[in-house]
């Protein structure tokens, strides 16, 4: 006669946390593909509207292969940003149409601010940098997705 043993209960993916813990309050959190941003200068539509809040989301690989099918981008490398900023910038303030034109609109320091957030959210993953108090040389962490100067 063959004996089976009780079937157990499989295990939770959280078993390791506390009992109501979640992954937020002690494992990985969840992956976050958006991102809100906050504009240095701010982009200035055609009625004159400064638009300074957005949001950036996580690029897919197409969004890096696309544009350099781009004749743009083949005429001229430097133009690869404008085109990749525009893939991956759902909005800026009340504007949803985002397209290189808006892009190669923006103030030079927004498009620089808007690379480096580029950066950070795809390379690295957050939008958090390590900074070192000028006066007491105390490490902490500000978050660049918007906020206002002064802030974390």
């Amino acid at each position: 006669m063959r004996r089976t043993a009780p079937a157990e209960a499989p295990r939770r993916p959280d078993a390791h946390l506390p009992e109501g813990g979640s992954a937020r309050s002690g494992g990985r959190e969840p992956l976050r593909t958006e991102f809100p941003f906050e504009l240095p200068r701010g982009y200035v539509d055609d009625a004159g509207v400064v638009h300074r809040t957005g949001v950036m989301r996580l690029a897919t690989a197409r969004d890096e292969l696309v544009p350099l099918r781009d004749d743009r981008v083949r005429e001229n490398s430097a133009y690869l940003s404008v085109v990749l900023i525009a893939r991956v910038v759902t909005r800026i303030g009340t504007v949803e149409d985002i397209h290189p034109g808006v892009i190669e609109d923006l103030f030079a320091s927004d498009l620089a601010f808007l690379q480096d957030f580029y950066r950070r959210i795809n390379a690295e993953g957050h939008t958090r940098a390590a900074v070192t108090c000028p006066s007491c040389q105390e490490e902490f962490a500000v978050n660049l997705a918007g906020g206002r100067l002064g802030e974390s």
